[in-house]
C-alpha cells in the first residue's frame, strides 16, 4: 500500500466588513477574515496538506496571492484543483484531520456542513473528515480574537 500524509497550516487576521468563510460554508460573525481570496483558513489548511502529501508545492504555488484571477476567490477552487492533481497521479483522499484554534465564535453547530461540503468536492464520505475546534485559552493573537489559525493533516493512498 502506497499511503502518504501531508501537514497544513494557515493563518488569517479578522477583518470587518467581510463574510467569515470557512469550510466552505459562510459562519455568522462580527467579522470575517482578511485575505486576498475568501480566506478560508480551513480549505487553505485542508489544500495545503493534500498538496504536501505528494510533495506538490503549497498552495502559495498553485495560487499566488498576487494572482488577480484569485481576488476574492471561493476558496473550493483550491481545494478543488489539489483534488484534481492528486487523482491524476493515481491516488485518493483517504482521510482529513482539523483542528481550527479560534476564540469566538463558537463553530461547533456548522462542523457536520463544513465536512459536507468537503466530503462532495473530494468524493469521500464525511465519517473520513474530521474538524475539531480549541481555544488558545485567551492566549497570543488567537487569545486575543485577532485571527484564526487552522492545522490540517491529510491522508492519500494509491489506487
Amino acid at each position: 500500500m502506497d499511503l502518504r500524509t501531508g501537514i497544513g497550516f494557515d493563518v488569517h487576521a479578522f477583518a470587518g466588513g467581510r463574510k467569515l468563510i470557512l469550510g466552505g460554508i459562510e459562519i455568522p460573525y462580527d467579522k470575517g477574515l482578511a485575505g486576498h481570496s475568501d480566506a478560508d483558513a480551513l480549505l487553505h489548511a485542508v489544500t495545503d496538506a493534500m498538496l504536501g502529501s505528494l510533495s506538490l508545492g503549497d498552495i502559495g504555488t498553485h495560487f499566488p496571492d498576487d494572482d488577480p484571477r484569485y481576488k476574492n476567490a471561493d476558496s473550493t477552487v483550491f481545494l478543488k484543483r489539489a483534488h484534481e492533481l492528486i487523482r491524476n497521479r493515481g491516488f485518493y483522499v483517504n482521510n482529513i484531520d482539523v483542528v481550527v484554534m479560534l476564540q469566538l465564535p463558537k463553530i461547533s453547530p456548522y462542523t457536520q456542513k463544513m465536512k459536507e461540503k468537503i466530503s462532495k468536492i473530494l468524493d469521500i464520505g464525511s465519517d473520513r473528515i474530521s474538524i475539531k475546534a480549541t481555544t488558545t485559552e485567551k492566549l497570543g493573537f488567537v487569545g486575543r480574537e485577532e485571527g484564526i489559525s487552522v492545522m490540517a493533516v491529510a491522508t492519500v493512498v494509491r489506487k
